[in-house]
């Protein structure tokens, strides 16, 4: 079987700042989880990546929800002609609250 090219995964600079809000201790799961899932294949929807009904404020089209409960969730959007994936935001969701860089945000 074919190896699918690789995307170019990039950040936007605020995510950086959203990364201070997140424990240390899942920093080095939070790029694994980046680069195994958003890689090869960022727009096949899974159980736990999905296009958004709606784009969120940032601008973001795609999700992805990753570590313990799922408590993790990456806000992305997929330039398909480029190969390149922008990582546009990242948090945590307690319950039915999802914050990022330590604001909440509507579900």
């Amino acid at each position: 079987m074919a190896r699918l090219p690789k995307y170019t995964l990039t950040y936007a600079p605020e995510v950086y700042d959203h990364m201070l809000f997140i424990p240390t201790n899942h920093h080095r799961l939070t790029s694994a989880a980046i680069k195994q899932q958003l890689s090869y294949t960022p727009e096949v929807r899974t159980r736990n990546r999905k296009p958004l009904k709606e784009p969120v404020e940032f601008g973001a089209t795609w999700e992805l929800r990753f570590g313990p409960s799922n408590s993790f969730r990456v806000f992305y959007e997929v330039d398909r002609d480029d190969r390149v994936v922008t990582i546009l935001a990242i948090g945590v969701k307690e319950g039915n609250r999802l914050f990022i860089g330590g604001k909440e945000f509507e579900l």
